[in-house]
């Protein structure tokens, strides 16, 4: 009896001692979580992280989080298996950037025209793909996904609110932050491009949770508000193409209102009912899309009408040698990538090898290509590319498994964040904005969002909460 009361003891103190470690581990995890949405919120701050020490400052914090996540995972046994397939096209291209960095030429020279800031990307790159790693391993609920779409939306709208007080009450040189001047750039950055791209993805999650039906009651009113501003600022901003991509943005969300709608329809028997459904949502898209374009100009004005109007003089060919606008650095690109269409000049290395190709004066030399892509193939080469183009393919088929996913929630949230992503794939034909800090880690959050797998929640009141 004396034995079989003191095998129970020990079973007992094994049981207990298992909660209390399973309680440890849920709230480490928990500080790790918190700790990278304060990370990621505080990025944006500083000119969005344009200045070399805050970029350093974030990428120590998220790889020191890490470290600290990865710890936590020896000590623990925590050895659960997760999905890492869409790393390796990354991790391959922060192994070919190191590449590019070593001496291998007959003169000593390596393939990379500017070694610092071909490492330089490599860091930055590499605590992008850390970033992503623990948002797979942190957010593992339906409740910490919304809470990081919360954090995303929130950012986009004090920003907004920022870049609207800045605009009608800064005179002086300064505000909040030293550099900023007035009439230049927009919100907490130096260039309103940059603001645009932030605007666009957090204004598409938000419309695309709303659309999606991810969220209703309260939360979707409030999501609502919220993207009012977020839409003034960006009409205020004058980014052309950031307006461009943002009436193709309110298509995107338009189509997502109408097949979320048509997924909770009764199936239709009729061919004529059939018809008539979809033509009723194409008169819808258009109808948005004219009021959309209507309201822009309308709120925009003469500011916006003049830029829209200086178009036209950056593609004409010889105001583009004189002025080094987007055509003449396009051309210089392409002749860029014709002598090095291999290994490319080097991750970082774009603004000294453009140098060589520029047909303008030369008083000013372009620092990036203004086409993500023309600049990934010139730094890159075609194995760069190809490399980027793998990445691609396998986001592409988490998204579509995703997409195809039982669960409404999963399918909403996937979709809410492709608005923002194919907003940004838009606009990245004609600028740079990913090369800023925040705006490349708000991308990195709406790819995780996008195909990141959790377990559904067996209550509702996430998505109907305030």
């Amino acid at each position: 009896m004396a034995e079989l009361v003191q095998s129970n003891y020990r079973v007992g103190t094994l049981v207990r001692a298992d909660v209390a470690a399973g309680a440890i581990s849920i709230s480490a995890r928990a500080v790790f979580f918190y700790s990278l949405l304060g990370v990621v919120a505080l990025t944006a701050v500083p000119y969005g992280a344009a200045e070399p020490w805050w970029k350093a400052c974030f990428e120590c914090a998220v790889f020191l989080i890490a470290s600290a996540a990865v710890i936590h995972r020896v000590v623990r046994a925590d050895y659960e298996r997760q999905k890492l397939r869409m790393f390796l096209p990354f991790i391959g291209l922060v192994l070919y950037a190191l590449f590019q960095t070593i001496p291998l030429k007959a003169n000593g020279e390596a393939i990379s025209a500017d070694g610092f800031e071909t490492r330089s990307f490599i860091v930055e790159l590499a605590s992008l793909v850390v970033l992503a790693w623990l948002i797979r391993f942190l957010v593992n609920s339906q409740r910490r996904l919304i809470q990081l779409a919360d954090l995303l939306i929130a950012m986009g709208f004090v920003s907004a609110c920022f870049g609207l007080v800045r605009q009608f009450t800064q005179h002086t040189r300064g505000f909040f932050l030293p550099a900023l001047e007035p009439g230049y750039g927009y919100a907490q950055f130096i260039n309103a491009n940059h603001f645009a791209f932030m605007a666009e993805m957090c204004l598409g999650l938000a419309l695309g949770l709303c659309a999606a039906r991810c969220v209703t009651g309260n939360r979707l009113k409030i999501y609502l508000v919220l993207a009012l501003p977020m839409w003034i600022a960006l009409v205020f901003s004058n980014s052309r193409a950031g307006i461009l991509s943002m009436l193709f943005q309110l298509v995107f969300v338009g189509i997502v209102k109408l097949t979320a709608r048509s997924n909770n329809a009764r199936p239709q028997r009729s061919p004529w009912t059939i018809g008539r459904k979809l033509a009723l949502r194409f008169v819808f898209v258009i109808a948005l899309l004219i009021a959309a374009t209507t309201a822009v100009i309308y709120v925009g004005g003469d500011p916006l009408a003049n830029k829209f109007a200086s178009a036209n003089a950056e593609l004409n060919a010889e105001t583009a040698k004189s002025y080094v606008l987007r055509r003449s650095i396009w051309s210089a690109t392409w002749r860029m990538i014709k002598d090095h269409p291999i290994t490319g000049v080097g991750f970082g290395g774009y603004w000294i090898a453009v140098s060589k190709y520029q047909e303008a004066s030369g008083e000013i030399v372009p620092q990036q290509a203004h086409n993500d892509y023309l600049e990934v193939i010139a730094s890159g080469g075609i194995v760069g590319a190809m490399l980027v183009a793998w990445a691609l393919v396998e986001i592409g088929l988490m998204v579509r498994r995703r997409l195809r996913n039982k669960d409404t929630f999963t399918r909403a949230l996937t979709l809410a964040a492709l608005a923002g992503i194919v907003t940004v794939a838009i606009h990245s034909i004609v600028d740079f904005g990913l090369h800023i800090t925040i705006n490349a880690v708000l991308f990195t959050a709406l790819l995780s969002i996008a195909v990141i797998d959790v377990r559904p929640e067996k209550k509702q009141s996430i998505a109907e909460s305030s």
